[in-house]
C-alpha cells in the first residue's frame, strides 16, 4: 500500500484520461492521494473529484504563488471550506522566493491565514517553501508559540536546520521526484537522518516526475519510485517504507478514512 500524499489532479494536464490514471494508480499499489489546493477558488472542483473517486482526499488553500490574488482572505474563509468531509487539510501554502509571482508581503499576509485557521480547526498545514527558510522558521515559531498546530513540509528541498526545526514542531516532511535527482545528494543525506514516522511520499503531479520519467507528465503511480529510493536511502525494504509513509499519512491527516482506500 502507498499513499500519494500531495498531487494535483484537478489541473487541465488530467483532463483527457483521468480513468487511465486512476487505473495506474491501482496497478502500482497507490491506494489513496490527497489533491493539494492551489486556489480557493478552484475547491469546487476539487471536491467534485473527492466525489467521483472516494480515495482521493482534498486540501484548501492558496499557492504563495497565488498570493496577490488573494490578498482579502481571511482564516474564517479557510476554516468554512474545511466544513466539508474530504476536505482533510488546510493549504498548499507558505512562502516562495525563488520566483516573484507574489510580493513577500503578501505571501506573508496569505500565509499567516492559512496558519490561523490551522490553529483554529486542528486540521494540518500543508507548507510550500523555496529559498524561504528563515522566514518560514520565524512564522511557524511565531505562532506556533501562541497555539500549537500541525502540518508537513511538502516537496521538501530545503536545509537540515529547516527540517530541524519542522521536526521540533512536531510536523512530517515529505519526499518527492527529487529525492532520485542525481544532483540531490545532499537533499538524500538529510533524508537519511529523517526519523521514519515522520516522513511523507508524494509526487507533486503533474510535476517532478522521479528518475527514469524525468521530463515525462507525472502522476500518482510515479510515487512507487519515490518511495524505492527512500528505502534505499534509509536502508529499509521498500515495503517497510510504504507500510510507514502510509500509517504516518493516516496519523497525520486524521480526517482521512483509510477504509475509503482501494481495497485489493
Amino acid at each position: 500500500m502507498l499513499v500519494d500524499s500531495h498531487c494535483h489532479l484537478d489541473y487541465n494536464d488530467f483532463e483527457d484520461d483521468l480513468d487511465e490514471i486512476i487505473a495506474n494508480m491501482k496497478e502500482n499499489g497507490v491506494t489513496a492521494a490527497l489533491n493539494a489546493g492551489n486556489s480557493i477558488e478552484t475547491l469546487a472542483d476539487q471536491l467534485e473529484l473527492s466525489a467521483r473517486y472516494p480515495f482521493i482526499y482534498t486540501a484548501a488553500g492558496v499557492h504563495p504563488h497565488n498570493a496577490d490574488e488573494f490578498t482579502e482572505l481571511t482564516a474564517a474563509r479557510l476554516v468554512d471550506a474545511t466544513g466539508h468531509k474530504k476536505v482533510v487539510a488546510i493549504g498548499e501554502c507558505g512562502l516562495d522566493y525563488y520566483y516573484d509571482y507574489s510580493s513577500v508581503e503578501n505571501q506573508r499576509k496569505v500565509f499567516a491565514e492559512h496558519i490561523k485557521a490551522a490553529q483554529e480547526t486542528g486540521l494540518p498545514l500543508i507548507i510550500h517553501t523555496r529559498d524561504a527558510d528563515d522566514d518560514t522558521i520565524a512564522m511557524l515559531d511565531e505562532y506556533y508559540r501562541e497555539k500549537p498546530f500541525t502540518g508537513e513540509l511538502h516537496c521538501f528541498s530545503g536545509s537540515a536546520r529547516l527540517a530541524e526545526f519542522a521536526l521540533s514542531i512536531g510536523f512530517y516532511i515529505s519526499a518527492s521526484g527529487m529525492i532520485t535527482f542525481n544532483k540531490s545528494g545532499e537533499l538524500r543525506e538529510i533524508f537519511a537522518g529523517l526519523p521514519t514516522d515522520r516522513l511523507l511520499v508524494e509526487t507533486d503531479s503533474p510535476f517532478l516526475a522521479p528518475v527514469p520519467l524525468r521530463g515525462h507528465r507525472n502522476e500518482p503511480a510515479n510515487v512507487r519510485y519515490v518511495a524505492e529510493k527512500l528505502a534505499q536511502v534509509k536502508n529499509l525494504s521498500f515495503e517497510e517504507i510504504a507500510k510507514a509513509t502510509s500509517e504516518n499519512f493516516y496519523r497525520l491527516f486524521r480526517k482521512a478514512s483509510d477504509k475509503g482506500r482501494y481495497d485489493f
